[in-house]
């Protein structure tokens, strides 16, 4: 695997992180469990919580590995569920669940492509970290959700300040109205460099 000297400061352009996904997808879900990564349960309780009609299509953004749909089929047995992701391994570790109807790869500078349109929800989990322009993004996802539908993404507590993630949904208020923002949780509590040091937060919102 590439050698990165913190992943608090980030992997780098798209070819360096889609080269480190690709390296790191085969022991990339035993890694996780064993720093405690709970982003992708936590986030289908959410969604469980916070949106009374069960959601029947779901676009997971930067899938992986398929983590966020293996916690989608145990509370939504029925859901049809398609996949985004840069790295062409980790799309391969997420057929192999035989969760998603459709894995395509995605990267965040380029234009948001999808072959299905009209999403109950759109998720994007652990990775807006990624997204150097997260209002295109949200102007992107709007179009590929049914009215009523949601986004339901994370993003870490310290960029969230940095990028001011508060005034941006602020400013998207005439398309999303806001649901849901949590506090900070912890991101990877046994993980020596994150630690208690880095928190991210659950941000869920409404297309009007």
């Amino acid at each position: 695997m590439k050698k990165i000297k913190s992943l608090i400061n980030g992997i780098g352009n798209s070819s360096d992180v889609k080269k480190y996904y690709d390296q790191w997808s085969s022991n990339y879900e035993l890694t996780l469990k064993k720093w405690n990564y709970k982003a992708p349960e936590d986030s289908i309780n959410v969604l469980k919580k916070k949106i009374k009609i069960k959601p029947k299509i779901i676009l997971d953004l930067a899938c992986g590995t398929g983590l966020l749909g293996i916690a989608a089929i145990k509370i939504y047995p029925n859901i049809i569920i398609d996949g985004l992701d840069i790295s062409i391994k980790s799309l391969k570790e997420a057929k192999k669940k035989k969760i998603y109807r459709d894995l395509s790869l995605f990267d965040f500078q380029k234009k948001l492509k999808v072959k299905f349109k009209k999403y109950d929800c759109v998720t994007c989990i652990g990775a807006m970290t990624y997204c150097q322009n997260p209002s295109k993004l949200l102007d992107e996802v709007i179009n590929l959700i049914q009215k009523n539908g949601f986004f339901l993404f994370t993003h870490r507590e310290d960029l969230w300040k940095k990028n001011n993630f508060t005034k941006l949904i602020k400013s998207k208020s005439k398309s999303w109205k806001k649901i849901y923002i949590s506090q900070g949780i912890k991101y990877l509590p046994k993980n020596k460099e994150f630690s208690n040091k880095i928190k991210y937060k659950f941000c869920l919102i409404k297309k009007k």
